[in-house]
């Protein structure tokens, strides 16, 4: 049976199990009740465990495929990784999409895959591709690169009409500054790929754009080993709160589950410090917000997928910050769910198979629900948090994490450097925003800060 496999399934040492889940799955067959996913590479925070156990809560199984399985289990060495609870480990260059394609098309004839799912940005073009490749469902190739590129939704969206910021694209310094003098200081500079709000900055002169388009040029591969375009937006700085679309498409029509406030902080940056859902909107402007989201979605092409639009409510009417198009992250599924029964998560591996997802709220008891993170202000070691001993008592949190004494923290320019989270439920809406940021305010954060630079 191993012989059916491509090679390099046996780079870690799977081959055994392998051969034994190949077996198991021909037995099943493909007609059955157990559908069979391909998930290739994943993000390592909480969608890595959300999205492996929705699959088999549902009574689902996947394989796991990764080019760097390290990755993976240095991200969680003491209790294992849920992403080793797939039903295979393969290894493959998932970098190279081209010499891809062809093995995991002979990859498929072994193992006879219903569906091709990921939760990691980087990966989602690749993963239309394949499922282009194999006949699977999920969105076009074309919707996907154009959602995971920041400057191509620039231009689709705004050749479309839908509201969004005055921007420019360019990759030349000189080119990128005449454009920042047009639209007029202080202007929003990001790269075109990248997540977590990395280098996301508002510069306010030409002095702070040299600076911000050197530090985006500084970073020529990503936190995954593929190269990095050497375009940058420019854009108008938005000004107004920031909301979130969470959406279901299939088969052409797009769902809107709900709308979640977000909390962002750390002027220059763009860092989300929290989350509340549902926002508290007056309705017109809830389905002014969810029209500027869902129009995004119909002129990228989306279908098929679960999307996460961000959106700035401005002066003039809100505004289309970025189209994520797969669920949303920071733990807002998890929100969703808590208050109106959905699990975007299983949502997302119920479109990878074809099927369509059952999107009815249920009452769950739960009004609101809230997540706020701990942004680290300083650079230093982590010598202790104290201020949660009571939290555990506390019945309206539903989950929280406290960073270990001993951590090497910088403060924050993005998303990727929390030090504590606390999840909190209310019966009353609107209500779980303000309770989960006191009990994060609340913390005492001591740091060690000899012989750190900065």
């Amino acid at each position: 049976m191993a012989s059916d496999v491509p090679g390099g399934c046996g780079a870690y040492g799977f081959t055994s199990i392998l051969t034994i889940v190949i077996v198991k799955l021909r037995q099943s067959g493909r007609g059955g009740r157990v559908g069979h996913l391909l998930m290739i590479e994943s993000w390592v925070g909480s969608m890595s465990s959300l999205l492996p156990q929705a699959i088999r809560e549902s009574g689902d199984r996947f394989s796991f495929l990764t080019r760097d399985l390290q990755h993976y289990l240095s991200a969680a060495p003491d209790v294992g990784h849920p992403l080793l609870v797939a039903a295979n480990i393969v290894a493959a260059e998932t970098n190279d999409e081209a010499a891809l394609l062809p093995w995991v098309k002979r990859l498929h004839q072994a193992l006879e895959f219903d569906g091709v799912l990921s939760s990691c940005d980087y990966y989602l073009p690749t993963v239309a591709a394949v499922a282009a490749e194999l006949g699977l469902p999920g969105p076009s190739r074309e919707a996907m690169a154009a959602a995971c590129d920041k400057a191509r939704t620039r231009r689709i969206c705004g050749a479309a009409g839908v509201p969004g910021p005055e921007f420019a694209i360019a990759a030349q310094v000189g080119d990128l500054i005449e454009s920042a003098e047009r639209i007029g200081y202080p202007v929003v500079v990001k790269p075109v790929d990248l997540c977590g709000g990395m280098f996301v900055r508002r510069v306010d002169d030409v002095d702070e754009l040299r600076a911000a388009i050197a530090e985006i040029a500084g970073f020529p591969v990503n936190a995954r080993g593929q190269a990095r375009p050497t375009e940058i937006l420019v854009e108008e700085c938005l000004r107004g709160p920031e909301y979130s679309v969470e959406t279901v498409t299939f088969g052409g029509d797009t769902t809107v589950i709900g709308i979640t406030d977000k909390q962002v902080i750390g002027a220059p940056w763009f860092i989300e410090a929290g989350h509340m859902f549902p926002a508290v909107l007056e309705p017109e402007v809830q389905t002014h917000i969810a029209e500027v989201a869902c129009a995004a979605i119909a002129v990228l092409g989306l279908d098929n997928t679960v999307a996460h639009t961000e959106i700035k409510l401005t002066a003039s009417g809100p505004r289309l910050v970025e189209v994520n198009p797969r669920p949303a992250g920071n733990r807002i599924t998890e929100l969703v769910r808590r208050v109106t029964g959905i699990d975007l998560a299983s949502v997302y591996a119920e479109l990878a198979l074809g099927r369509k997802p059952d999107l009815t709220i249920r009452d769950t008891g739960v009004g609101s629900a809230a997540i706020a993170f701990l942004v680290p202000s300083q650079t230093g070691v982590l010598t202790g948090i104290s201020g949660a001993e009571r939290w555990v008592r506390d019945e309206r949190i539903v989950d929280y994490d406290l960073a270990a004494p001993g951590k090497r923290v910088d403060a924050a320019q993005n998303n990727n450097g929390y030090l504590a989270h606390a999840m909190v439920v209310e019966e009353k809406p609107g209500a779980a925003g303000v309770s989960a940021r006191d009990l994060i305010d609340s913390l005492r954060v001591s740091y060690d800060t000899a012989g750190v630079a900065g």
